[in-house]
């Protein structure tokens, strides 16, 4: 009976064709971001894959095999967490040190803040979902699309959920890179250039992002401002843990068993690597390949889930999410000024 339960050739061969189709599909949307129009405006492979594969998946998915499925959720479930794993290899306990004290508290404050604010707003002001409310808080608060991914298996969200967040990121993070330096060029953000790249890294969505707005500005305050969003990525693992013990929690108050704790390995892993990166034991050349391979990953897995996602999904979400995304931005956007003044 054993050996039934296995998964026969033809479906193994079937699954391994989905994974390829997902990084053919992952492939040409890493293509499509390097063109100079797309790059101009920093939207990242991660973003132009999942609307590639919103767009395959609601036009043409009736002409994939059916059996080739299996490979879309493996890519867009374990592949994926895999990738966030290694996502730690971008950032070091160096980096954070760079930016000193200043940085840390803005960046906790922001992720901590933004990420409660906005999941509780979400729920009791805009009637949305847990999931959805987390997911589009988690966007803005810790370091966007990556951030809805790695918190997309530890909430166990429906794809389309995270597809709306991610939305959320893409609008109101590209807002910004034209609004910020906007604002510093006719003197509304009175802030030196360490305060000013805190500013940007701690109140922007997407690394990618964080980079466009501070570029248009000077240097000194891009690397400032990098360095900051890469602390809020760091985060990401605290957080994450600490969701799990808050989801242990509900679960018992609700009525249920309490479980094991729902402990996210892949920010373990996270975590791991951020301190193998730190630690120099791996050679440049070495990290930044697995980077790069890594990036890919991620790509593949936002591809799968655009693949997944509906637009009637999307649809019901409908104007609640992107007034959540709204306010959210207002906060970081306002509140972020305060608390950089306060912490500098």
């Amino acid at each position: 009976m054993s050996t039934l339960a296995l998964p026969l050739p033809s479906q193994r061969r079937d699954q391994l064709n989905g994974i390829l189709f997902a990084g053919l599909l992952a492939a040409v949307a890493t293509q499509l971001a390097g063109l100079p129009w797309i790059k101009n405006l920093a939207l990242s492979p991660l973003t132009v894959g999942i609307v590639c594969g919103m767009l395959y998946g609601n036009s043409l998915r009736g002409e994939m095999p059916a059996g080739w499925n299996a490979g879309i959720h493996f890519t867009a479930r374990r592949l994926l967490r895999i990738a966030v794993a290694f996502y730690g290899l971008n950032i070091s306990i160096q980096q954070i040190a760079a930016v000193g004290m200043p940085g840390l508290v803005v960046s906790t404050v922001m992720v901590v803040g933004i990420l409660t604010v906005g999941t509780l707003a979400g729920i009791y002001l805009l009637r949305l979902d847990r999931d959805t409310a987390m997911l589009t808080a988690a966007g803005s608060a810790i370091c966007g699309a990556a951030a809805v991914l790695a918190f997309e298996p530890t909430l166990r969200a429906q794809p389309h959920k995270s597809a709306v967040a991610v939305a959320t990121v893409v609008l109101f993070g590209t807002l910004s890179m034209f609004l910020y330096p906007v604002l510093y060029h006719l003197g509304w953000l009175h802030f030196d250039t360490q305060a000013l790249g805190i500013y940007i890294g701690g109140t922007i969505h997407e690394v990618a992002q964080v980079v466009g707005a501070a570029s248009n500005i000077d240097p000194a305050t891009t690397e400032v401002a990098t360095i900051v969003k890469m602390t809020r990525v760091a985060l990401l693992v605290p957080v994450l843990l600490a969701v799990g013990l808050w989801l242990r929690h509900a679960g018992r108050q609700e009525g249920g068993k309490a479980g094991k704790l729902p402990v996210p390995w892949f920010a373990l892993g996270f975590l791991a690597l951020a301190i193998v990166n730190s630690l120099g034991v791996l050679s440049p050349a070495v990290v930044e390949a697995v980077r790069k391979l890594d990036y890919f990953a991620l790509t593949m897995a936002m591809t799968a889930l655009g693949i997944e996602t509906r637009y009637a999904q999307v649809r019901r979400a409908g104007p609640r999410v992107l007034a959540l995304g709204a306010m959210i931005y207002a906060l970081l956007l306002v509140g972020g000024y305060g608390v950089v003044q306060l912490a500098t």
